[in-house]
Parts: structure tokens; sequence; C-alpha cells
């Protein structure tokens, strides 16, 4: 979230600056600094806001600038999916924190094996967050060589969202737009991506039998839009 956007959120909820600031546990003056862009946001501060201002979790900054690859059990994928409202893991008690949803995103792509009952997940998450910061999406996809597996979730997701009565032109146009900003930068390495290692046989299965969005993408999957079973 920019700072332009901080006074326009506080106001939307009703709230003048002092009983914000209360509220947050900053004084007045800090929080009209901050909202002049005087003071930096701390994460923090940012997680009370989308809580007090009532923000979508899309509006938390990355816990980091730049995203970096690195092994999360699924146990954990699985909490802060529940923390962001997934329907298939409400049974999970949520964490104590939001975690951004791209960041999520972009985190559960970059397992090497990912459970199925974990990327079914991923087209509900675009989907329900789709308005996240794309542009942070797709720098940080090119910046790990994700972008054809962030295509292919895009792809999911925007077929599987076209098929419910209650749709949304806009969220439609931007997942669109993302999808054809991705395939600009396509990766001509096939990915084999699943929840184990696949055998040769499997492979040469999954290669002939691969869904056109795994192969408009270059993956070996057979995931199809009609199959989610949850679409946000």
């Amino acid at each position: 979230m920019d700072v332009a956007r901080f006074q326009q959120a506080r106001k939307k909820a009703g709230l003048n600056q002092q009983r914000a600031a209360r509220e947050l546990g900053v004084s007045q003056s800090y929080l009209s600094m901050l909202e002049k862009g005087q003071r930096p946001l701390t994460p923090e501060l940012a997680r009370k806001m989308v809580r007090i201002y009532k923000l979508s979790p899309s509006s938390l900054p990355p816990s980091r600038p730049s995203m970096t690859s690195k092994k999360v059990s699924p146990d954990q994928l699985a909490s802060h999916l529940a923390g962001l409202g997934y329907p298939g893991f409400d049974y999970l008690p949520s964490p104590r924190r939001y975690m951004n949803p791209a960041e999520l995103l972009l985190t559960a792509l970059a397992q090497e094996q990912l459970e199925a009952r974990l990327f079914e997940a991923l087209p509900w998450l675009m989907l329900k967050y789709w308005d996240m910061n794309t542009e942070w999406l797709v720098q940080q996809a090119k910046l790990h060589d994700l972008q054809n597996r962030l295509g292919f979730v895009v792809s999911l997701a925007r077929k599987a969202g076209a098929r419910t009565p209650s749709g949304s032109p806009r969220r439609d146009a931007v997942l669109e737009e993302l999808e054809s900003r991705l395939g600009r930068s396509l990766l001509a390495k096939e990915e084999l991506w699943g929840g184990k290692d696949f055998s040769d046989a499997e492979r040469k299965w999954l290669r002939k039998h691969r869904t056109k969005e795994a192969r408009q993408w270059n993956v070996l999957s057979n995931w199809r839009p009609e199959v989610l079973r949850y679409v946000a």
C-alpha cells in the first residue's frame, strides 16, 4: 500500500486521525507524518492498519523487498492459506499474522514439490486477491524463473472464474493482462511440478495427456479449471 492510500483508507474506515492513531498505538503527529510520507511504514504497523482500516491483506507490503526461494513446510503453507480464508482449510487455526497473498503465492510456487491440496488452493488465492501487486509479482516471478508456474495458475484461475455466474469483469481483465505479460517471458524449459517424483513412464503419460493450459505453459500437469473445488 503506497503512502497516498494511507489517508484514504483511514477516512474510508470512518476514523479521524486522533482515533486512528490511538488504535494503532502511535501518536497523532507520527500518523500525520506517516500519511505525508515522512516516516517509514513498519511491517507491524502495516498489519495493524490492515486490521483496523479493514483493508485487504493484499495491502500488506511483502515481508522482504525481494522474495527468496526457500523450502516451507506444507503445514505452514496450509496455515497461511487458512488465515487468508481458503475454504479447504477452514478447519485449521489461523496464524497470528496475515501473509501478503502475492508473497504466499510465490512461496508456494517456488517449492520443488507441492501437495495437490496446496496446489488446488493457488487459483483460489489468485481469484480472491486479484488486487495484489502484480508488478511486484511478475518481477519476482521472472527473477526466480517462476513465470511458467505462475502463468499456469493464472490461466486456471481466469478460466475457473469465468465458469461462475458471479464473475467480475475488472478481475477478469486484470488476470487476462497478467497472463499476457507472463506469456511474453515464457521459459522454453519444461516444468515437472507436482506432489511427487514421477517415473519416466508417468512423465511420458503426462506429456501426452496434459491439459491445454499445462501445454501452453510448458508444465507437466493434468490440473484443469473444472476440477477445482473452490473458486472465489
